[in-house]
């Protein structure tokens, strides 16, 4: 927890919103930082969660992006779980600046938000199978105007999951392990991206992560989403 803040767990009702309800499991999709495959890892996650059968949907808190730069994550996910992109993520969290997103309102002109405020945002569809949140940017991360980060949020959702995208390659060690000590107690499942079984390093460091950090390593989406 930041220092700037003192939230704590919210019950499943916190979830509710007059007909939809907290879905039957939720994982929240975070990074060790930026540009890591997080919305790549989510949208492949629910692609193959909806192929076994499961109802699925998608949350992003606040999104920040170049405009005319591709698809938003908003949109990319959207692809994935058959929803509409605003549902994703609420078209006045959408920022057309590549920055935090909360710096990015600043630039913008829009006005401040709080994590308070993006908890209240997420509603979902009643029935939901898998609930998939992915928050701005890295695990420490500032998100909001208040100082909240991916910890923060993980804290006031109390997730069944966390899934820690992280690269495959030199430095994720160090990364990863950062990460695991913010996130304390939750479930985590390290999700090695980009990953080559035939790299020396890849396989160095899926196994290290394994036997030394203790924590399970996945480099098959699909493996999440069984």
């Amino acid at each position: 927890m930041s220092k700037s803040t003192s939230w704590s767990p919210v019950s499943t009702r916190a979830f509710q919103s007059g007909v939809a309800e907290r879905p039957a499991s939720l994982i929240v999709v975070a990074g060790t930082g930026t540009e890591v495959g997080k919305t790549w890892v989510a949208a492949e996650m629910a692609r193959a969660a909806r192929a076994r059968g499961r109802r699925v949907a998608a949350r992003k808190p606040a999104q920040s992006f170049d405009a005319g730069s591709g698809p938003t994550d908003a949109e990319l996910l959207a692809a994935a779980t058959g929803e509409s992109a605003d549902a994703v993520c609420a078209r006045h969290r959408w920022y057309e600046v590549a920055m935090a997103p909360f710096m990015a309102a600043e630039v913008l002109g829009r006005p401040p938000f709080t994590l308070d405020d993006l908890v209240a945002e997420l509603v979902w569809p009643a029935g939901t199978d898998l609930g998939l949140v992915e928050p701005a940017g890295g695990v420490r991360s500032p998100m909001t105007s208040d100082g909240a980060d991916t910890v923060d949020l993980v804290t006031r959702l109390t997730p069944d999951g966390v899934v820690l995208v992280a690269d495959a390659g030199l430095g994720t060690l160090n990364a990863v392990r950062l990460c695991l000590d913010a996130l304390g107690d939750n479930f985590v499942t390290v999700f090695l991206n980009r990953f080559d079984p035939a790299d020396v390093l890849h396989a160095a460091n899926r196994t290290w992560l394994e036997d030394h950090a203790g924590v399970p390593v996945a480099v098959d989406p699909r493996m999440l989403a069984a």
